[in-house]
């Protein structure tokens, strides 16, 4: 084989890669159920919403305020104040004397071996009363139909475990850039419905600003002291669920919840930092390959077109390839941009959020080898 056969086939290894991707998003966008999607519930089960909350002050009064407010008439709310430094306390206790169906939790001192958030839904769970559980996260707005549409799916499909991708808010450009890079690899890489059929738990995961579970589920799985340790607790969880053998399922929660994870550039760059190499169970050789791979699918079409432009066109060099590459990553893109409701311009420019990704790639693996932990919320992990 020539080196112009063998680049020509290269170009087509991309178009064959992305077409993959592309398969298993259009099948999301079809076999991904969605919250809202069924005739609400005969039931109203009790359900217990439990929140974990340290250094909140900024997101926990229009958190708690969305849960109350909920369109649903049975439900308790407890709120774990994790050992905050700020004023979360003081929120909380004032928004408990305006409406006593808010349960406060004072959070015990985290024992070794436990990661925070972890322990802090552990005590969570061990002052429930629900036949259901809902772990979510204290920067998260939920609508008023959120629980009812939670239950009517979970009553219909009789699921275990299910999570919510919900909408994500994005203001200053390090969140434009970074943030749909999630909900991406949730919608393209992770087919839902063959994950949701098979009994295998490799690609099941969550979303861990939105978990809601089957309480029996909880308790069978171990809940989160099976997971103590692990600070990618929404992958650890609904692996869990699948091998022992019960209903997970991953569903679109965009028009019932929507978060704004971070909100400048350090908090994107150490909040991702944290998890991405634990996502990929600090395995290195794989890490490496896919973020290297991934900035060559994202970028060699690109220097191809504008090598040929400039007259130095590389051996093999297609432009109607590397044009149908850009395309189809475009594509893939604005499909997860649309559905979560991420700026849709962040879709042309893909070859950043890679970039950006790969070099976070690249600190998160450094930060683990090297025995250097990030501190979050103001905790050593």
């Amino acid at each position: 084989m020539t080196l112009a056969q063998y680049l020509y086939f290269q170009q087509w290894s991309i178009i064959a890669f992305l077409g993959v991707l592309l398969l298993i998003s259009l099948g999301n966008l079809l076999g991904m159920r969605r919250l809202g999607g069924y005739p609400s519930s005969r039931e109203t089960p009790f359900v217990s919403i439990l929140v974990p909350a340290r250094n909140e002050e900024r997101n926990i009064e229009a958190c708690v305020r969305s849960l109350l407010g909920q369109d649903y008439p049975n439900f308790e709310l407890l709120v774990l104040d994790d050992e905050s430094e700020d004023a979360t306390g003081e929120i909380l206790s004032r928004l408990q004397q305006e409406d006593r169906r808010l349960l406060i939790l004072r959070g015990k001192p985290l024992p070794d071996g436990w990661l925070g958030k972890n322990w802090a839904c552990h005590q969570l769970a061990q002052a429930v009363r629900g036949t259901y559980l809902l772990f979510t996260d204290a920067d998260t707005r939920h609508h008023p139909r959120m629980l009812a549409d939670t239950i009517a799916l979970a009553e219909a499909t009789r699921a275990d475990f299910l999570s919510g991708i919900p909408a994500q808010e994005t203001v200053t450009w390090a969140e434009k850039l970074a943030v749909p890079m999630i909900p991406w690899m949730e919608h393209t890489t992770v087919p839902v419905a063959l994950v949701r059929a098979w009994p295998f738990a490799a690609l099941a995961n969550a979303v861990g600003q939105f978990m809601f579970y089957r309480r029996s589920a909880y308790e069978r799985t171990g809940g989160h002291a099976a997971v103590m340790g692990t600070v990618i607790e929404d992958f650890a969880l609904p692996r869990q669920v699948k091998r022992h053998g019960l209903r997970w399922d991953l569903v679109d929660a965009a028009g019932r919840v929507r978060t704004r994870m971070y909100q400048n550039w350090s908090e994107v760059w150490d909040g991702y930092s944290k998890n991405l190499f634990a996502a990929f169970n600090y395995n290195l050789p794989v890490f490496a390959f896919i973020w290297l791979w991934m900035l060559f699918v994202a970028w060699q079409p690109f220097v191809w077109i504008l090598l040929g432009l400039i007259g130095h066109p590389v051996p093999g060099y297609s432009f109607p390839l590397a044009l149908a590459s850009i395309l189809m990553q475009v594509l893939l893109w604005l499909i997860p941009d649309l559905r979560f409701r991420m700026p849709v311009v962040q879709a042309i420019f893909f070859p950043m959020t890679i970039t950006l990704f790969a070099a976070i790639a690249v600190r998160s693996a450094y930060r683990h080898l090297a025995n250097k932990p990030l501190s979050w919320k103001g905790r050593r992990l």
